[in-house]
């Protein structure tokens, strides 16, 4: 399995699976305009919430940066964890996945959401409200996408720019997952493209004798080939 790792100053980790090239290209219809900061308080009264532990990226080459490290091509099935406005999101659709699933659990993204939804191809995106943390993802996705854990990587990316307070305690939970073969680790083995906060993914990637060496860095590895991508700097997080 390809752990593919970016750190951030909010920070960054990526895991990639190689895809199948495909024949036919989805393309979206034209997207809704980017929401700018101020937008977003003006119209929608959003803002990061920091009970929430919400960090939002507005800027539009790191979030295709992101979708880029992913390897989302046509033939691709997604789940992006914590959307929020939808930056990540409508950088995916520009990649014309074949299904596109968004879990978000702050209603307040709700309408945003779903102009995303509204201008993708129909069926494309499908947006579920709800905590990532005991939501249940089983058949999620087509059962002719299982693999077995010696084939190679299914056509499925999990993405997400995670608040702070649950990126740790999800990924032990998906590590748990793959272990046991469950969840959306029962398709194979699923790539990730994941934002750590910087000191997470620095313990995430860390070799055997650094001084950030840790019992996740243990339990990431044992599992996935970890590696950081890029650092993007605190204040590209609004």
């Amino acid at each position: 399995m390809s752990f593919n790792r970016s750190l951030l100053e909010g920070a960054k980790t990526v895991v990639k699976s190689t895809t199948k090239p495909s024949s036919l290209q989805l393309v979206p219809k034209r997207l809704p305009p980017l929401p700018t900061p101020k937008d977003l308080i003006r119209i929608y009264k959003v803002k990061a919430r920091r009970q929430l532990s919400q960090n939002f990226l507005l800027q539009k080459s790191i979030n295709e940066r992101i979708v880029t490290s992913a390897g989302i091509k046509g033939d691709s099935y997604v789940l992006e964890v914590g959307p929020g406005p939808g930056n990540i999101t409508r950088q995916i659709l520009e990649k014309g996945p074949k299904e596109l699933y968004v879990i978000e659990k702050d209603r307040r993204f709700l309408p945003m959401l779903e102009m995303l939804s509204d201008a993708s191809l129909p069926g494309q995106m499908k947006i579920i409200i709800g905590d990532v943390m005991d939501y249940s993802f089983d058949g999620l996705f087509p059962k002719e996408l299982r693999r077995e854990w010696t084939d190679s990587s299914p056509p499925i990316h999990i993405v997400g720019n995670l608040p702070f307070n649950v990126s740790t305690p999800l990924i032990i939970r998906w590590l748990r997952h793959m272990s046991d073969r469950t969840g959306l680790f029962s398709y194979g083995r699923v790539g990730l493209t994941l934002t750590f906060q910087y000191e997470v993914g620095q313990r995430i990637v860390a070799p055997v004798m650094s001084i950030m060496r840790s019992r996740l860095s243990v339990m990431c590895q044992h599992l996935c080939r970890c590696e950081h991508r890029f650092v993007i700097n605190g204040s590209s997080f609004m």
